[in-house]
């Protein structure tokens, strides 16, 4: 058996992935692997993900250079959900957001309302192009 027939995915054939940065353990992000993405991030040791909104496979970085060189990919208990220990690469410390920021996880529920806690480290238009 293959080992990606072990992973349970949707009915759309994706599985959802978590990235944590393998150093400081912080959950960088959130996103979508079909089997080819999954394959590819095995093969070429840099995350590769699906993207829903562009349909395609989107290796991380390739617009940012803000790379994420992966050192483990782990399945659940359940086999549907992956779990990416990276070290995330292209600005110190590492850009893992679309916005700026080190983790996508930057907002905070506080008093009613979402906080942004975590500082911009690189405006994202100097980013992305």
């Amino acid at each position: 058996m293959n080992w990606l027939d072990n992973i349970k995915w949707d009915d759309k054939g994706l599985v959802p992935v978590i990235a944590q940065e393998a150093i400081s353990g912080d959950v960088l992000m959130f996103a979508w692997m079909d089997r080819e993405a999954l394959q590819k991030t095995a093969e070429l040791g840099q995350a590769v993900y699906f993207s829903r909104s562009r349909q395609r496979l989107w290796h991380k970085g390739e617009e940012s250079g803000h790379l994420q060189a992966v050192h483990e990919i782990r399945l659940d208990c359940d086999n549907d959900v992956i779990l990416l220990r990276v070290t995330q690469l292209g600005h110190e410390p590492g850009i893992a957001c679309h916005t700026g920021r080190h983790s996508c996880f930057f907002s905070v529920y506080r008093d009613g309302q979402w906080v942004a806690t975590d500082p911009v480290l690189k405006d994202p238009g100097s980013i992305y192009t």
